[in-house]
């Protein structure tokens, strides 16, 4: 998420801040549980073909319906991969540690993007490495140590995933800052869902066997394809009309939504270890989201 000024929203705009947020945060935590519940019937490169095949009909319809084809370019098409070979490897791994660890580690862990943002800001964008930043990084990897507590005992391919998730999704963020310089959210959202279903399906296929989802499974396969558009529409939207300091709390409420649902659904513990980490790593991103509001 990217900083705005700290200019005061009307209580009207804070309101339906809230409210996009709310949808926002269903979105995600839909998209969570319909990816576990299709994981048994195809892998993260399937579920990703599909996604991005519905996503993309989803999007010609809307260029289609709105007369904005004109917006679609061809301009920054290196960039244009780059950036979304990032959000499909995020992607991925997101959809693997979904199934392997808790729902809350997972969601805890990819809190830290708008950190690792920060960093690669730096590499991409050219941007200065502040000392308000470098504070905000140092406590988030402290977050990031509480939530994963590293030793050969609690080691697990699932946090990896989670932590590389984070990284692909902050990849995204970045490269996607740097092509709204010169391009429309609908251009980025076209040339998004159209490379990631050629991608998925390069890398579902490769062995020849792709796998069709299951009558019963279809429902879910839709369920993330729109979540997937909706959860992103929602928090633009929600940016749109309040600061991030504002919004970004609400987006943390996420935690303990789908911890809740974890437990409910999968009796997955409620660890203690795992909110206290978070409120770390959200103390991190909220205490850079200030600095970089007073600096505006």
């Amino acid at each position: 998420m990217s900083a705005q000024t700290a200019t005061p929203a009307h209580p009207g705009q804070t309101l339906k801040a809230c409210l996009w947020m709310i949808g926002a945060i269903v979105s995600f935590s839909s998209m969570a549980l319909a990816g576990r519940a299709v994981s048994l019937d195809l892998d993260t490169f399937e579920i990703m073909l599909y996604r991005s095949l519905i996503g993309f009909a989803l999007v010609v319809i809307g260029i289609s319906a709105t007369g904005r084809l004109h917006e679609i370019t061809t301009r920054h098409m290196g960039l244009q991969i780059v950036r979304n070979l990032c959000h499909f490897t995020g992607q991925n791994f997101w959809f693997f540690a979904i199934t392997v660890i808790p729902l809350a580690q997972v969601f805890a862990l990819e809190f830290t993007a708008p950190l690792w943002a920060i960093l690669l800001s730096t590499l991409v964008l050219g941007e200065q490495l502040t000392k308000p930043r470098v504070i905000a990084a140092a406590i988030g990897f402290v977050g990031i140590l509480v939530v994963t507590r590293p030793s050969p005992e609690t080691f697990s391919f699932g946090l990896v995933a989670a932590a590389m998730a984070a990284l692909g999704f902050a990849g995204s963020a970045v490269f996607t800052r740097k092509l709204t310089r010169s391009e429309t959210i609908l251009c980025i959202l076209f040339w998004l869902t159209l490379t990631q279903a050629v991608f998925g399906l390069i890398c579902a296929g490769y062995d020849g066997d792709i796998a069709f989802p299951a009558a019963s499974s279809w429902p879910f396969v839709v369920i993330i394809a729109l979540a997937g558009l909706v959860a992103h529409f929602c928090l633009t939207t929600a940016l749109s009309l309040a600061p991030a300091a504002v919004v970004m709390p609400i987006d943390f409420t996420r935690l303990p939504v789908i911890a809740l649902a974890g437990m409910l659904l999968y009796a997955e513990p409620l660890d203690p270890w795992v909110f206290l980490g978070a409120g770390i790593i959200f103390a991190a991103n909220y205490y850079n989201i200030l600095r970089e509001s007073r600096s505006a």
